[in-house]
């Protein structure tokens, strides 16, 4: 099933006709751009706004009706990238929570924070040939900035955003084809999240922005999308409202992103599924996943890359470079649209975290 909008596969086509960089590139340090309100409408109209929605839209096309035990075998580069965050997650047993007075925000995240930055490039430099070596110092700023604040030991979906633009700045030097799309998304996002994950726990990690507002869980929001993608035609017939039994998601949450997130919700939160998750248990009454996944790509413009509190964050370079956009590419899908605010409770079931199996209809 295509993308709908007559723009939508030509944003896709986008990001793929972008092509890799020459040799003789000059790379540069990423710096912010979107310094006040007025520079949202240059980030908007911005080569970066457009070929990163591009590579979002790229991503989720690949994994559609992919589940993450997909046999597809990875690449070198992809399985490199892979142990770098396998020796990040090792930094953690090394450097463990602190005893402290204030229950969130342990101050031993900034100590692994900065021994991630240590060791960011010369980890890179080990999972990369030396031809992309030269595009290091760029790229590692992503790839530290995805992992959240030390100052403020937050993390929010602009954290998530950087690492994604690590990722769209390795497909640009060439470092991952067409060809490792599945594999980037199945395997290295999916370890980002398993990591990432831990360090919302173990460090006790706020929430960035305003309490999580312009994420699903406090925290992401990019593996809904793609893990909404993964449930097209699934041979498990899980639909939509099943997200919320509680069975369905341990039974398969390791194939299915999306089922992992509603775990990981049911790990950290307590109490009825439509309190805590309000905006899920509404999407939950879609009809499919394609409804689904098409809604969330909405939602991920109108919330995440709309919002100046996000993007202020964002760092622009060479690779992803804060320039106006040289060709004509419309992105009429991505137009905001709020879903319903409620739906009647006879279309899901609810799910307590404390408890097996649903929980019963939602309270008036």
């Amino acid at each position: 099933m295509s993308f709908p909008g007559p723009g939508h596969r030509r944003l896709d086509s986008a990001f793929i006709a972008k092509g890799v960089v020459k040799s003789d590139h000059e790379y540069v340090i990423p710096k912010r751009q979107v310094l006040k309100d007025s520079d949202m409408k240059l980030w908007e109209n911005s080569e970066a706004y457009h070929e990163y929605q591009g590579f979002i839209l790229a991503m989720n096309e690949a994994v559609k009706g992919k589940a993450i035990d997909t046999k597809v075998e990875p690449s070198d580069n992809v399985m490199g990238i892979y142990q770098v965050l396998e020796h990040f997650n090792k930094l953690i047993d090394e450097t463990p929570p602190i005893d402290q007075p204030q229950r969130f925000g342990n101050k031993a995240f900034a100590q692994w924070l900065n021994k991630v930055g240590e060791c960011c490039q010369t980890e890179l430099q080990r999972a990369l040939p030396e031809k992309f070596h030269p595009a290091i110092p760029e790229i590692s700023v992503y790839l530290k900035e995805g992992f959240g604040n030390s100052t403020r030991i937050d993390y929010g979906t602009g954290h998530e955003m950087a690492f994604c633009m690590f990722l769209l700045c390795l497909f640009r030097i060439g470092a991952l084809t067409m060809d490792d799309k599945v594999t980037v998304v199945n395997r290295v996002f999916v370890r980002y999240l398993d990591l990432v994950r831990r360090l919302q726990v173990d460090y006790r990690m706020e929430p960035a922005g305003s309490h999580g507002v312009w994420s699903l869980d406090d925290y992401q929001f990019i593996p809904f999308v793609w893990g909404s993608s993964q449930l097209f035609g699934n041979k498990e017939e899980i639909e939509p409202a099943m997200f919320l039994l509680e069975r369905t998601v341990l039974e398969h949450r390791d194939k299915f992103m999306f089922l992992a997130c509603i775990q990981y919700i049911m790990k950290v939160k307590t109490g009825h599924f439509s309190e805590h998750s309000n905006q899920l248990w509404n999407i939950s009454a879609l009809p499919s996943w394609s409804k689904i996944n098409a809604g969330l790509l909405k939602m991920y413009k109108g919330e995440v890359l709309a919002k100046f509190p996000v993007i202020q964050h964002v760092l622009f370079g060479s690779l992803i470079k804060f320039e106006p956009l040289q060709h004509d590419i419309q992105t009429p899908i991505l137009t905001p649209r709020p879903l319903p605010p409620k739906f009647p409770a006879s279309s899901a079931m609810l799910c307590e975290t404390n408890s097996p199996g649903p929980a019963g209809p939602k309270p008036d």
